[in-house]
Protein backbone atom coordinates (compact mmCIF):
# COMPACT_ATOMS: atom_id res chain seq x y z
CA UNK A 1 0.00 0.00 0.00
CA UNK A 2 1.56 3.09 -1.13
CA UNK A 3 2.49 6.04 2.11
CA UNK A 4 -0.04 8.56 1.34
CA UNK A 5 -3.19 6.20 0.49
CA UNK A 6 -2.04 4.46 3.91
CA UNK A 7 -1.81 8.00 5.48
CA UNK A 8 -5.53 8.62 4.06
CA UNK A 9 -6.41 5.67 5.79
CA UNK A 10 -5.23 7.02 8.96
CA UNK A 11 -6.29 10.00 8.69
CA UNK A 12 -9.80 8.82 8.65
CA UNK A 13 -9.30 6.33 11.51
CA UNK A 14 -7.78 9.01 13.59
CA UNK A 15 -11.60 10.69 12.67
CA UNK A 16 -13.47 8.03 13.71
CA UNK A 17 -11.08 7.56 17.02
CA UNK A 18 -11.85 11.13 17.81
CA UNK A 19 -15.82 10.62 17.47
CA UNK A 20 -15.48 7.85 19.78
CA UNK A 21 -13.52 10.10 22.74
CA UNK A 22 -16.05 13.13 22.37
CA UNK A 23 -18.93 10.37 22.06
CA UNK A 24 -17.91 9.27 25.82
CA UNK A 25 -17.88 12.91 26.82
CA UNK A 26 -20.87 13.36 25.98
CA UNK A 27 -22.62 11.08 27.57
CA UNK A 28 -24.26 9.45 24.21
CA UNK A 29 -23.21 5.64 24.50
CA UNK A 30 -20.00 3.85 24.42
CA UNK A 31 -16.47 4.93 22.74
CA UNK A 32 -17.24 4.03 19.50
CA UNK A 33 -17.05 5.95 16.35
CA UNK A 34 -17.34 5.37 12.68
CA UNK A 35 -16.56 7.15 9.67
CA UNK A 36 -18.72 6.24 6.11
CA UNK A 37 -15.65 7.15 2.80
CA UNK A 38 -17.16 6.83 -0.82
CA UNK A 39 -14.08 7.88 -3.21
CA UNK A 40 -12.00 9.43 -1.05
CA UNK A 41 -14.87 12.19 0.93
CA UNK A 42 -17.12 11.62 3.97
CA UNK A 43 -20.48 10.54 3.39
CA UNK A 44 -21.37 10.02 6.86
CA UNK A 45 -19.85 9.87 10.50
CA UNK A 46 -21.36 8.70 13.55
CA UNK A 47 -21.10 7.76 17.18
CA UNK A 48 -22.59 4.72 19.15
CA UNK A 49 -25.96 6.57 20.61
CA UNK A 50 -26.82 3.72 22.55
CA UNK A 51 -27.54 6.05 25.65
CA UNK A 52 -28.69 8.79 24.19
CA UNK A 53 -31.51 6.64 22.14
CA UNK A 54 -32.45 3.80 24.45
CA UNK A 55 -31.54 1.87 21.41
CA UNK A 56 -29.46 -1.24 21.88
CA UNK A 57 -28.61 -0.99 17.95
CA UNK A 58 -27.05 2.42 17.70
CA UNK A 59 -23.68 1.00 17.86
CA UNK A 60 -21.31 3.85 15.61
CA UNK A 61 -21.28 1.72 12.59
CA UNK A 62 -25.02 0.66 12.01
CA UNK A 63 -25.54 4.67 12.90
CA UNK A 64 -23.09 5.92 10.04
CA UNK A 65 -24.26 2.67 7.46
CA UNK A 66 -28.08 4.19 8.43
CA UNK A 67 -26.79 8.19 7.67
CA UNK A 68 -24.42 7.18 4.56
CA UNK A 69 -27.63 5.33 3.16
CA UNK A 70 -30.21 8.16 3.78
CA UNK A 71 -27.65 10.67 2.31
CA UNK A 72 -26.87 8.44 -0.76
CA UNK A 73 -30.57 7.36 -1.45
CA UNK A 74 -29.62 3.78 -1.01
CA UNK A 75 -29.69 0.36 0.79
CA UNK A 76 -26.47 -0.82 -0.26
CA UNK A 77 -22.98 1.02 -0.23
CA UNK A 78 -20.90 -0.42 -2.47
CA UNK A 79 -17.62 1.69 -3.11
CA UNK A 80 -17.59 2.35 0.56
CA UNK A 81 -15.34 1.62 2.93
CA UNK A 82 -16.12 1.87 6.71
CA UNK A 83 -13.16 3.21 9.64
CA UNK A 84 -14.22 2.49 13.06
CA UNK A 85 -12.47 3.34 16.04
CA UNK A 86 -12.71 -0.49 16.89
CA UNK A 87 -13.27 -4.11 15.58
CA UNK A 88 -16.76 -4.47 14.57
CA UNK A 89 -18.97 -6.34 16.95
CA UNK A 90 -20.85 -9.40 15.23
CA UNK A 91 -24.36 -7.29 14.58
CA UNK A 92 -22.10 -4.40 13.07
CA UNK A 93 -20.10 -7.04 11.38
CA UNK A 94 -23.45 -8.59 9.68
CA UNK A 95 -24.65 -4.82 9.02
CA UNK A 96 -21.44 -4.34 7.03
CA UNK A 97 -21.73 -7.25 4.94
CA UNK A 98 -25.88 -6.52 4.18
CA UNK A 99 -24.66 -3.10 3.26
CA UNK A 100 -22.09 -4.52 0.68
CA UNK A 101 -18.72 -2.48 1.76
CA UNK A 102 -16.00 -2.57 -0.17
CA UNK A 103 -13.84 -2.55 2.90
CA UNK A 104 -13.52 -1.70 6.82
CA UNK A 105 -10.37 -0.29 8.47
CA UNK A 106 -10.59 -0.44 12.27
CA UNK A 107 -8.37 0.77 15.17
CA UNK A 108 -8.88 -0.98 18.85
CA UNK A 109 -9.33 -4.90 18.45
CA UNK A 110 -11.89 -6.89 19.63
CA UNK A 111 -9.65 -7.89 22.67
CA UNK A 112 -9.24 -4.00 23.28
CA UNK A 113 -13.17 -3.42 23.36
CA UNK A 114 -12.58 -6.71 26.13
CA UNK A 115 -11.01 -5.17 28.46
CA UNK A 116 -13.38 -1.82 28.58
CA UNK A 117 -16.26 -4.30 29.30
CA UNK A 118 -17.59 -4.92 25.47
CA UNK A 119 -17.34 -8.69 25.41
CA UNK A 120 -18.15 -9.46 21.79
CA UNK A 121 -16.56 -12.88 21.72
CA UNK A 122 -19.61 -14.34 24.19
CA UNK A 123 -21.83 -13.25 21.35
CA UNK A 124 -19.42 -14.89 18.54
CA UNK A 125 -19.69 -17.76 21.12
CA UNK A 126 -23.36 -18.32 21.02
CA UNK A 127 -23.46 -17.79 17.32
CA UNK A 128 -21.65 -20.20 16.86
CA UNK A 129 -23.77 -22.82 18.44
CA UNK A 130 -26.81 -24.69 17.22
CA UNK A 131 -30.15 -22.97 18.14
CA UNK A 132 -31.06 -25.10 20.76
CA UNK A 133 -27.89 -24.71 22.89
CA UNK A 134 -28.01 -21.10 23.16
CA UNK A 135 -28.42 -18.97 26.13
CA UNK A 136 -31.40 -16.76 24.77
CA UNK A 137 -34.14 -19.28 23.94
CA UNK A 138 -35.67 -19.46 20.43
CA UNK A 139 -38.19 -21.64 19.25
CA UNK A 140 -38.85 -21.94 15.24
CA UNK A 141 -43.09 -22.13 14.67
CA UNK A 142 -45.76 -21.30 12.05
CA UNK A 143 -42.97 -22.19 9.02
CA UNK A 144 -45.56 -23.15 6.59
CA UNK A 145 -47.81 -20.02 6.83
CA UNK A 146 -44.14 -17.71 6.32
CA UNK A 147 -43.60 -18.87 3.35
CA UNK A 148 -46.60 -16.72 2.33
CA UNK A 149 -44.08 -13.76 2.61
CA UNK A 150 -42.00 -15.39 0.28
CA UNK A 151 -43.86 -16.08 -2.23
CA UNK A 152 -44.98 -12.93 -2.62
CA UNK A 153 -41.80 -11.56 -2.32
CA UNK A 154 -40.90 -14.10 -5.25
CA UNK A 155 -44.27 -12.08 -7.77
CA UNK A 156 -43.69 -8.95 -6.09
CA UNK A 157 -42.61 -5.68 -8.73
CA UNK A 158 -40.75 -3.95 -5.73
CA UNK A 159 -38.14 -7.41 -5.48
CA UNK A 160 -34.45 -6.17 -5.79
CA UNK A 161 -31.83 -7.75 -5.04
CA UNK A 162 -30.19 -7.62 -1.34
Amino acid sequence: MADDTMELHKGFLRRAIALAVKNVEAGNGGPFGAVMVREGKVVAEAGNSVFATNDPTAHAEVNAIRAACQKLGVFRLDGCTLYTSSEPCPMCLAACYWAHLDSIFYAANAEDAARAGFDDAFLYRELALPVSERTLPAEEMLREEAQAGFAAWDVSPYKQPY
